[in-house]
């Protein structure tokens, strides 16, 4: 098999990504992915340069691993804060690094893409040395393979990449008929607070509609993407996607995205922006230009929760972080992503930071998992 680096995921024609093993992920997409590099947010200006490493069988395309060259950190989620100070003490550089990942997206899934009629025994593992070498060639100092699923985590720990554990917090159907049989799970007390949350929602007289890609006109386009602006522009950050991205996205993806949208009258005043496959709803962003206390909950949670009981999706995962969604009935996972460090002594240090890491990690885990609002089995 050859390998060939491709400076954009729109270089591999549509059929070539319909033959990969994906599982329609949204996000390991021609769509997702070209469109960002297209409107720039996943494109070089932003830290993200393309090379997506590509294994060709003759003419056939065999394998393809998701594959960025980075000048920051910003927008992976790596949670590699303080690696580049401790590279620089040592008189190294950190950057460039290599990362298979999704931008501004923690999402566990698929990264060693493998042609469905081929063998995966042979494909991935040819996958994960080209990077390995192409780390080697261009002097990165690491490959980072981020949110993995199971089937390529044990893959790369085999290969011998670290492996460093987190924890998002996900929900899981388990066969509820509606949203009341969902709470009916809970404990009074629990029940009582999530139902007054949404109670103060449905009385404001806002209306609640679920929106999919190629549902949305480009006028309640302008409106989502200015509230998705806004909040970041409050707590200081800069919003990644432009407009132009979710219009042509939305388009694309069709009723792989979908955006709940609260309308007061005929206007647009607060969204929740989230995609989707045939078992996993998949939050992203926020934004409301009103204060109502449980809107943000309302659109960003609850409604995703419906949305997965009414189309039978078997999981929720809203995204990084938040302690606070423990009390609306999301458990904590465990996420896995893979380190490979060209430096052995740099690759000793950081082994043994994973390794204290590690054992934390679990005690939180641990921990969260008791503030959980369900009844106690028995």
């Amino acid at each position: 098999m050859r390998t060939v680096l491709h400076e954009t995921a729109t270089a591999i024609p549509d059929e070539d990504w319909a033959l990969l093993d994906h599982g329609d992920d949204p996000f390991v997409s021609r769509a997702f992915l070209g469109t960002a590099e297209k409107v720039g947010a996943g494109g070089p200006a932003m830290g993200w340069q393309a090379r997506h490493l590509a294994l060709y069988d003759g003419k056939r395309l065999a394998g393809l691993l998701p594959l960025y060259l980075r000048s920051h950190s910003f927008g992976d989620f790596s949670r590699d804060w303080n690696w580049a100070s401790a590279w620089q003490r040592a008189g190294l550089d950190y950057y460039p690094k290599l990362v298979s990942g999704m931008p501004y997206t923690p999402s566990p899934g698929p990264r060693l893409l493998v042609r469905r009629d081929m063998a995966r025994e042979s494909v991935a593992p040819a996958l994960i040395e080209a990077a390995l070498d192409l780390t080697r060639q261009l002097g990165a100092s690491s490959w980072q393979c981020l949110f993995v699923e199971e089937e390529d985590r044990a893959r790369l720990a085999a290969a011998g990449l670290l492996m460093r554990r987190g924890v998002q917090f996900h929900w899981f159907n388990r066969g509820y008929r509606d949203f009341n049989d969902f709470l009916a799970g809970f404990t009074a007390d629990k029940r009582k607070k999530l139902k007054r949350e949404r109670r103060a929602v449905a009385e404001s007289g806002l209306r609640l509609e679920a929106r999919h890609g190629d549902e949305i006109d480009a006028e309640l386009w302008q409106a989502i993407h200015r509230q998705y602006r806004d909040t970041f522009a409050r707590y200081g950050n800069h919003p990644a996607f432009p407009l132009e991205f979710f219009i042509e996205a939305g388009a694309l993806l069709a009723r792989r995205l979908v955006v709940f949208v609260a309308f007061h009258g005929q206007t647009a005043v607060a969204s929740a922006i989230c995609y989707r496959d045939a078992d996993t709803l998949y939050g992203r962003h926020w934004g409301s230009e009103i204060e109502l206390p449980g809107l943000h909950f309302e659109l960003c949670y609850y409604q995703g929760i419906d949305y997965c009981i009414r189309h039978g999706l078997q999981s929720f995962e809203p995204g990084a972080q938040g302690e606070h969604k423990l009390a609306r009935g999301f458990e904590p996972v465990t996420t896995w992503s893979a380190f490979w460090i060209a430096h052995p002594g740099m690759r000793r240090a950081v082994a043994d930071f994973i390794v204290r890491e590690d054992s934390a990690m679990q005690d939180y885990e641990a921990e969260t998992a008791n503030h959980l609002p369900f009844k106690q089995a028995g």
